[in-house]
């Protein structure tokens, strides 16, 4: 038997995933990206190995991508974070798809067409609106720890509220008001969710199967709910979402 492994090195954490040679996903390995992209890639390799129970030395190609991807010095291959997640959520749903990825840092929109071929994408890296970064600063004006602001969203009452403002830093502003005026929490949680589905959904016309992949989708679960309700279809999240790319990476080195 044959293993291939992906390194996914994002902005705010590494991921990596080990499959065999019939790209069935083995183990899989997480690290913050913190300021040491090298060793943090090194760590989610190691941990993936270690739950597929295989040495590294076993692992026969590593392809490694995302924007820390030069990092990893110990990688064969080096792919773009757009090529990996299109082969990635083509793998979990082999049809023609439109991916949405949400990221620390960015967000992509990547249309696939029935064979697999990519056709076209569209990224966001200017601001950091329709990205995690984005509900980190949310959460830390909440105060409110960032993998309780799913749970809090799913508490809102008032659909009303909403979060106009593009910019991270009015938005920020644009909250302190609303709490200054009474709004609950957990209507500001939900608008801020909503708010990240609006500008993934700005950056590009979206129609057909969607897939969702990213860190944004794993953690806040309530986003497939949310970009459901505002494409008006339902939208399918992969398992391990957070995973797509470095699986994709894996998939690349298998071929």
């Amino acid at each position: 038997m044959s293993f291939f492994a992906g390194v996914d090195v994002g902005s705010s954490a590494a991921k990596a995933v080990v499959i065999d040679d019939q790209a069935r996903e083995l183990g899989r390995g997480l690290s913050p990206s913190g300021a040491d992209l090298s060793g943090s890639a090194r760590r989610c390799f190691a941990a993936a190995c270690r739950q597929a129970g295989i040495a590294e030395a076993e692992v026969e190609r590593i392809v490694a991508c995302g924007f820390g991807r030069d990092n990893v010095d110990f990688a064969h291959q080096r792919r773009t974070e757009i090529d990996c997640h299109a082969r990635g959520a083509y793998h979990h749903l082999p049809r023609a798809i439109t991916v949405v990825d949400i990221g620390g840092q960015d967000n992509k929109v990547i249309r696939i067409d029935e064979n697999g071929r990519r056709l076209n994408f569209t990224m966001n890296r200017k601001c950091a609106a329709g990205t995690g970064a984005f509900l980190e600063e949310v959460a830390l004006r909440l105060k409110v720890p960032l993998d309780k602001l799913a749970e809090l969203a799913g508490q809102a009452t008032d659909p009303s509220v909403r979060i106009g403002s593009f910019c991270t830093v009015f938005a920020m502003t644009e909250i302190l008001s609303r709490i200054r005026a009474g709004v609950r929490v957990e209507d500001l949680a939900r608008a801020a969710l909503e708010s990240v589905a609006r500008r993934v959904l700005e950056v590009q016309s979206i129609s057909g199967q969607v897939v969702a992949t990213g860190g944004v989708m794993a953690h806040q679960p309530l986003m497939r709910e949310i970009l459901s309700q505002q494409l008006q279809a339902e939208v399918f999240v992969p398992p391990h979402a957070q995973y797509v790319g470095a699986l994709g990476a894996a998939l690349v080195g298998r071929r």
